[in-house]
């Protein structure tokens, strides 16, 4: 070996030692919290992307604050300094930071066994996927567990066509579905499409909420010889500005579906885990999606785990190749199985989504109270459980509340890459008490932005 890139080596085993004797420690020293704090920041800058820094427009410019420790609905920096968390990993956190229940399941079986041979039958992600049949919709049946977001999109796109054996799809302007390349080739962003132009082929945008709009682009394809495989929509558009779609939108999709032999793919990767009031967004509806996305809470806001289950009918493919959709090495591990398992007992258990929409209606009640006392500054309100979003009259009023609320020890966030809308997104486990904090400081931000902007407006 090279003298050089032996040296390498035994400085990295030197500094991976010295990085787990910090995290081993149970009480840190206040010059190791600082040393914390800096190497942070000097490891984005030169190892992680010195972008994100930039970007991160609720945190205060001195980046003094770094994520340490959380509990329930909240979380703490290096040196202890507690915020609520109204952002909620944008929507991991449904049932709080590290939920003892999931964390107790995820532990037991981390001492049992971690991950899975490959080759053997692994009885959790069976377990895990009879329970997924259960609580779905009509007669959806068969799992795919997969490991994130974008590629449990993937695999709804790529089972639409391996089992129409068609090929055109058709997704919403402002949709958000991932940003891996099928994912972001149905992503209806510009801002994420334009630098991997051109993008996978056969993906059609229309207006969110029309659903006539749906099947004008259906019947334009096929009358130009295109066969369409799916329609893949989200029942409420999260990143793309917490947008509500009319009552009849996504019935008319499943009729319309039906009568062209179209696929219907509901991504409820955000909204689902009784996020808005049901346990899936479609139950309002009673609707069933040929393919249902989920992930985010699924995994208990312990450990990452996304899955999509679809209605038998579409896994006559799959039974000749169980390998032919996809074989993610990490997939429906043991680990991530556990913590789902566990996040849906809870969700049922505690009935998680009438926790939603008990707190949502009343957050939702005072911030229209709000907006009625600073309408220059607070444009819209509108949500449905824990899934609220506050429309201000540009990004700059959204960034300025967003960091007066950070100042004042909340998190709140922006929708994609502004903060026009940013949304209130807490774990369903949120006290009252800290929801009347919220408020608090939620009406003393709006009050300085409403004084800050009639300012500049005068001057």
């Amino acid at each position: 070996m090279h003298p050089t890139r032996e040296a390498s080596l035994k400085e990295a085993l030197k500094e991976a030692t010295r990085i787990l004797d910090l995290l081993m420690k149970p009480e840190l020293t206040e010059e190791e919290k600082g040393a914390i704090v800096s190497e942070s920041i000097e490891n984005y800058t030169d190892y992680v992307n010195p972008a994100i820094l930039k970007v991160r427009k609720s945190v205060s410019t001195d980046y003094s604050f770094v994520e340490w420790e959380d509990e329930g609905a909240v979380f703490r920096d290096t040196h202890g300094i507690e915020f609520i968390d109204c952002l909620g990993g944008y929507g991991i956190y449904m049932l709080g930071h590290r939920n003892p229940k999931v964390v107790e399941v995820v532990k037991r079986q981390l001492n049992r066994y971690a991950l899975h041979s490959q080759e053997l039958v692994e009885p959790l992600r069976g377990y895990l996927s009879k329970l997924v049949a259960m609580v779905t919709p009509g007669d959806i049946q068969y799992s795919f567990i997969c490991n994130g977001g974008a590629e449990a999109i993937e695999m709804a796109l790529k089972l639409a066509r391996l089992s129409s054996g068609k090929k055109c799809f058709i997704s919403t302007i402002g949709a958000f579905h991932g940003k891996s390349m099928g994912a972001v080739s149905a992503t209806g962003k510009a801002v994420y499409r334009e630098p991997y132009l051109p993008l996978v082929p056969g993906f059609f945008h229309v207006e969110y909420g029309d659903a006539e709009a749906v099947e004008k682009a259906i019947k334009s394809l096929t009358s130009v010889g295109e066969t369409v495989a799916a329609v893949i929509v989200e029942p409420i558009q999260g990143e793309g500005g917490i947008i509500i779609p009319p009552d009849d939108y996504l019935p008319s999709l499943r009729e319309i579906c039906d009568h062209y032999g179209v696929y219907l793919i509901t991504d409820e990767i955000q909204t689902g885990m009784g996020r808005t009031g049901t346990f899936w967004a479609v139950d309002r509806y009673d609707v069933v999606p040929d393919i249902l996305v989920m992930g985010k809470a699924f995994g208990g806001g312990v450990m990452p785990i996304t899955a999509i289950a679809a209605r038998p009918h579409l896994w006559e493919r799959m039974k000749e190749n169980p390998y032919i959709l996809g074989s993610p090495t990490f997939g429906g591990n043991p680990l991530s199985c556990s913590a789902a398992i566990a996040a849906i007992k809870y969700t049922l258990e505690w009935d998680v989504p009438r926790m939603a929409k008990e707190k949502g209606d009343y957050i939702l009640k005072h911030l229209l109270e709000l907006k009625e006392r600073y309408p220059e500054v607070l444009v819209d309100v509108r949500g449905r459980g824990l899934l609220i979003g506050m429309e201000f009259p540009s990004d700059e009023v959204g960034f300025y509340v967003s960091k007066k609320m950070f100042e004042k020890r909340v998190l709140i966030g922006g929708t994609l890459n502004n903060a026009r809308v940013c949304r209130i997104e807490p774990p369903a486990i949120i006290s009252y008490e800290q929801i009347e904090r919220v408020l608090e400081v939620l009406e003393y931000a709006l009050g300085e932005a409403d004084k800050e902007f009639r300012e500049r407006k005068a001057g």
